[in-house]
């Protein structure tokens, strides 16, 4: 699912997690915890925000519009990175263009949208439901793609600090259960 088309991937996975970010704010539940510690829902569209402008800035002088704040407006403010960023791997101009990193080299950039954005939006869509009561339903298949390609480099994630310690689950859980419980988090 990763290996499709960019924008198409985006669209569906930022889907989910508008239709979790519109649920949190009517039910008012901004301020409840999130499974992240030290993080509330409204972290969790907070940490959307904020990694991503300076990851693409920095490796292709692309710069994302800002929106509200999201203290004061977190459906207003995810609704105006959703839709830069749609619009950024809808035209066709970015095919042509690279992400230059110095930990990752140079990666086309849809294709870095999709590996290191779109799957975390996906990853916090969990989060976000978590905290707020909604759904956390997540596709399986996907669940299962993104685990087996990050089990490998398990090491690496951890050292990184984006993860926390691997939370222990039976062998035969559902992906879901399993991806989740890999970041760190208590199914």
């Amino acid at each position: 699912m990763t290996d499709t088309d960019p924008a198409s991937f985006h669209r569906s996975v930022a889907a989910g997690f508008t239709e979790r970010v519109v649920g949190a704010d009517r039910a008012g539940e901004w301020g409840a915890p999130a499974p992240v510690e030290g993080w509330v829902a409204r972290d969790v569209v907070r940490h959307l925000l904020e990694w991503f402008p300076g990851f693409l800035g920095s490796g292709t002088g692309i710069e994302l519009p800002t929106g509200p704040s999201v203290d004061d407006d977190p459906v207003g403010a995810w609704r105006t990175r959703v839709d830069a960023v749609q619009a950024l791997l809808d035209d066709p101009a970015s095919a042509g263009r690279v992400l230059s990193n110095p930990h990752l080299g140079d990666v086309p950039l849809p294709e870095a949208v999709s590996r290191f954005y779109t799957t975390d939006v996906f990853m916090h869509t969990w989060d976000l439901a978590r905290a707020t009561g909604q759904s956390e339903a997540l596709d399986p298949d996907l669940c299962a793609e993104l685990l087996a390609g990050m089990e490998p480099v398990d090491e690496l994630l951890r050292s990184s600090g984006q993860y926390g310690p691997r939370v222990d689950v039976a062998d035969d859980a559902d992906p879901v259960t399993r991806l989740v419980a890999f970041i760190g988090r208590r199914p």
